[in-house]
């Protein structure tokens, strides 16, 4: 029997990782297909495998391993945040972004500690403490929103920055605010304002120093090749737990720093690609962030959150509509941002998996109160996920923000083929960004009144810096069947294979049929037939593109026949405004009252 227990404990064990890693990327699965904010659901699954069933014990599984994993999974998901951090964004957003993490961090810190102080009874220490901690919002959160919305103008950029940049402020504030709590317990207020004041230099130079001396090495060894393509990525994650570690080994709670600042060094040096170094960074983040909020969600006692009482729900309320307006308010004065964008500032601050973190560090290190430290951070996370999460969407529509359903196109190429079928998509009332690394063709893009971007479309930052505020597909008009199924790949990512499109290629001379590549990250657009010599070929003899709404007198078929049965159809734009595609595969059926959008040879005026 003794023989056996071990046995039985490390099948329990495993057990409980599985549950953890299993129910955690299903949840995420569940949660893009309904839509829901995935915290909530992590959180709800977390409830249900820890405090409801006692499936999982963290604390068992893990032991003493538990917080220091945190600490570290935290560290790589904002760093993963900060590769895509581009300093050429804040060309336009740099005064919001600076305030909003400094005035906009102190107002939310003083703010949100009156209000644990008065309404959930904390004594001043608890509810400074918990103040810093809530001061972060999250990319784990902010993130999938963002990437859902496509918000237009400066307000994506703002939140993407606000919300990476403010989890280390916040994580580091509220060390400060702990140590600075003890010292004036020990030596008084002079004493440990010196002390804080020097610990915040501390944690600025190390975390600013190492992060510079590391990727100056990691930049080093790349641009000599003394790294090889298949181990790019995991000498990237070694260094980035390495530097983690020596940075809160010099000082304590300075790593989250230094990794924020070492992934916005490497996203924006000149002298190497690294997107092959941070390929494991998608999967990785969506792992972590699932087994974290099952994890720290499993660890919560139902009775700490029932004792907060009702006065919980209204200390949400009061942090999202008086403290996050109040802080957006005044650290946007000046700002030349419109009042819809502030709006849309204000309403949008949900807690994510940093301030879940960091409450559950203190909370071990609290003479007393962790406990309730923990249930009223766990409180504001499912209130602001499920507030903003819930609303942002609506909001945003009602601002002028945003879309319901994107229906704006990117365009890759702007040759004058592509550039004829543009106009007709804007003309048709749909927004239109035409991509391409020829000047000329940009130029002249530009001059005919179309929204344009100038870059390589494969570059890893190419998506990132694009405005796809309205746009919700991607059709692909080069003759290079590599960069088209290359850049499909690209856009699947962010819009999904049903609404990514590509011109048919034949086999390249040579080449058998049955061995030539597949389009496996999009859609065959238009027809199996129309490839681009086929639309270089139409248009050379005088073809265009007509927009021709279909009526009684002149239905689908009239509108075939008056063609002669040439006319090639591109879109299909309903009643209420819908932009299809026309597809080799399961092409729409025009119906009266629709408008065809086609490439048509000028033998005869529309009716």
């Amino acid at each position: 029997m003794e023989e056996t227990e071990p046995v039985e404990g490390t099948e329990r064990l495993l057990i409980g990782l599985t549950w953890i890693t299993v129910v955690g990327i299903g949840v995420q699965w569940i949660a893009w297909a309904t839509r829901i904010p995935s915290i909530l659901l992590l959180l709800l699954a977390g409830f249900v495998l820890g405090p409801a069933t006692g499936a999982i014990d963290p604390d068992a599984i893990f032991g003493d391993l538990l917080l220091p994993a945190v600490s570290l999974s935290v560290s790589l998901i904002l760093f993963e945040g900060a590769l895509g951090l581009r300093l050429r964004e804040l060309k336009d957003s740099l005064r919001p972004i600076l305030c909003l993490v400094t005035i906009g961090a102190s107002v939310t810190w003083l703010l949100a500690a009156i209000g644990a102080y008065l309404l959930l009874g904390f004594d001043l220490s608890m509810s400074l403490l918990l103040g810093a901690i809530l001061v972060v919002t999250g990319p784990t959160v902010i993130g999938p929103i963002l990437l859902q919305l496509r918000p237009t103008g400066p307000v994506g950029r703002i939140s993407k920055w606000e919300g990476i940049v403010i989890d280390p402020i916040g994580a580091v504030l509220a060390v400060l605010v702990f140590e600075a709590l003890h010292a004036v317990e020990i030596a008084g207020m002079g004493e440990a304002a010196r002390g804080v004041a020097g610990d915040l230099l501390r944690t600025v130079g190390v975390g600013v120093g190492l992060s510079f001396l590391t990727s100056s090495g990691l930049i080093w060894l790349l641009r000599r090749y003394l790294i090889p393509d298949f181990l790019e990525s995991s000498i990237l994650l070694a260094f980035v737990v390495a530097v983690f570690t020596v940075s809160n080994v010099l000082q304590p709670e300075s790593g989250l720093l230094t990794v924020t600042v070492l992934g916005v060094i490497l996203a924006n040096q000149k002298w190497v690609e690294i997107h092959r170094a941070v390929e494991f960074k998608e999967n990785l983040r969506v792992l972590l962030i699932s087994s974290l909020f099952i994890i720290l969600a499993a660890r919560l006692k139902v009775s700490d959150v029932l004792a907060l009482g009702w006065l919980s729900i209204v200390f949400v309320g009061f942090l999202i509509l008086l403290v996050r307006p109040a802080a957006v308010w005044l650290s946007t004065i000046g700002s030349g941002l419109k009042w819809q964008e502030k709006v849309f500032l204000a309403w949008l601050a949900p807690r994510g998996i940093v301030a879940a973190a960091v409450a559950s560090v203190f909370a071990l290190h609290a003479d007393g109160g962790g406990s309730e430290l923990v249930a009223a951070t766990f409180a504001v996370i499912i209130g602001t996920v499920s507030v903003y999460g819930l609303t942002i969407g609506p909001l945003a529509q009602r601002l002028g923000l945003a879309s319901p359903n994107p229906q704006g196109i990117v365009i890759l190429s702007a040759h004058p083929g592509a550039r004829a079928i543009a106009l007709k998509v804007k003309e048709a009332g749909f927004r239109v960004l035409m991509v391409d690394s020829n000047p000329d063709n940009i130029r002249v893009a530009r001059m005919e009144g179309l929204s344009t971007w100038l870059g390589s479309i494969l570059s890893h930052q190419a998506i990132e810096e694009m405005d796809l505020g309205g746009i919700g597909r991607f059709l692909a008009l080069t003759p290079n069947r590599e960069v088209n199924s290359l850049a499909g790949q690209h856009f699947s990512e962010v819009f999904g294979r049903n609404s990514v499109f590509l011109l048919p290629s034949p086999p390249a001379k040579g080449i058998r049929a049955e061995t030539a590549p597949k389009f496996v990250h999009g859609r065959i657009a238009f027809g199996s037939e129309i490839t681009f010599d086929y639309l270089q070929n139409r248009f050379a003899q005088g073809a265009e593109v007509k927009k021709t709404k279909l009526t009684d007198e002149f239905d689908f078929q009239a509108f075939q026949a008056h063609y002669n049965g040439t006319a090639v159809p591109l879109f299909l734009v309903s009643e209420s405004g819908r932009l299809t595609v026309f597809t080799a595969v399961d092409p729409p059926q025009p119906k009266i009252g629709q408008t065809v959008i086609a490439l048509v040879d000028p033998v005869a005026e529309n009716p």
